[in-house]
């Protein structure tokens, strides 16, 4: 095995490295509006800004991690690119229906749905590849 450098994963960090940052500054704004330092104060808004970036630090990173694994151990290219694209597009969804609101909605389901798919696919593209199997 010849690992190389996971360029095509490292454009679906940085995307999601900008999502992340529009969840932190979110929840900033959030706080600032509602004059609230710690916790949610009870506001709905800044709850929901607050878990939809605590989602996002929850499942994104392991997700990438795995997307990068695939692709140094030989997953092909446009795999790795379905991985990164669907991780992008869930981590969007769950983003959106997560700061709408905090009940079960269609945006939320999409997104936690494609995260499970990536983390599913991604981690079977590792064992096939560390079989031999790419």
């Amino acid at each position: 095995m010849n690992a190389t450098v996971p360029t095509i994963a490292a454009l679906y960090a940085a995307l999601l490295g900008m999502l992340g940052a529009a969840l932190t500054i979110n929840v900033i704004v959030n706080r600032v509006r509602a004059k609230v330092e710690i916790a949610d104060g009870g506001v709905a808004a800044l709850a929901q800004a607050i878990r939809a970036h605590a989602n996002f630090a929850e499942q994104a990173p392991i997700a990438l991690i795995l997307i990068v694994l695939a692709e140094v151990l030989g997953t092909r290219p446009l795999i790795v690119h379905v991985f990164g694209i669907v991780l992008v597009l869930a981590r969007l969804a769950s983003a959106i229906g997560l700061n709408r609101t905090l009940k079960q909605s269609p945006p939320r389901q999409l997104g936690a749905s494609g995260t499970i798919l990536v983390l599913i696919a991604a981690s079977l593209a590792i064992l096939l590849a560390l079989a031999g199997i790419r």
